[in-house]
């Protein structure tokens, strides 16, 4: 493998917005954002929409969760007249 073209795999929290429900894995991304874990060691912070804590396949709960009003724009559009 070639030396410095690989990017920095690290632990880092990704949080989940709408339940709070939060996890520490490893990974690529980065953040400006961080977060003191149960470990007592601080950690990047990811948020995330969407996670098996409210995604409605792990849930069995049917919600849209909709963050950028595409739902709207598309039922203003589509409406019965």
């Amino acid at each position: 493998m070639k030396a410095g073209i690989h990017p920095e795999y690290r632990e880092v929290v990704f949080q989940d917005v709408t339940t709070d429900f939060a996890f520490l894995t490893r990974s690529t991304l980065s953040s400006k954002e961080t977060v003191k874990w149960e470990d007592g060691n601080e950690y990047p912070l990811i948020k995330v929409d969407i996670s098996s804590a409210s995604h409605p396949f792990y849930t069995g709960k049917h919600k849209i969760v909709d963050t950028s009003g595409r739902v709207d724009k598309f039922r203003k559009r589509y409406a019965q007249k």
